[in-house]
């Protein structure tokens, strides 16, 4: 299957929905099992503070990836300014899948 990268930047001054939706989302995400292979938060410059979140998910087509975006927890309470879902190839790095 090919993977997707899921970048998401959070709404200004919204880290109380990203709070308040943290445990359902974490559930969710963590619901992909083995198709999850890398995901966190995306940190802002003051080394502490969430403000996005990226996946590379393993799902069939790039219509999946939409799917499990827009079921998010996160993306259902509308934390998002911004989503990019696109193909994802992974050249390089530990735990590179198998071709």
């Amino acid at each position: 299957m090919p993977l997707f990268l899921i970048n998401a930047r959070d709404r200004k001054n919204a880290i109380d929905t990203r709070l308040a939706n943290r445990a359902a989302h974490l559930d969710y995400a963590m619901a992909l099992g083995d198709k999850l292979r890398m995901a966190g938060p995306v940190i802002d410059k003051d080394g502490e503070t969430m403000i996005g979140s990226t996946f590379i998910i393993d799902v069939d087509t790039l219509t999946d990836a939409q799917a499990w975006n827009e079921n998010d927890p996160y993306t259902k309470a509308g934390l998002f300014e911004s989503v990019e879902v696109m193909e994802y190839k992974w050249l390089l790095g530990a735990g590179k899948p198998a071709t």
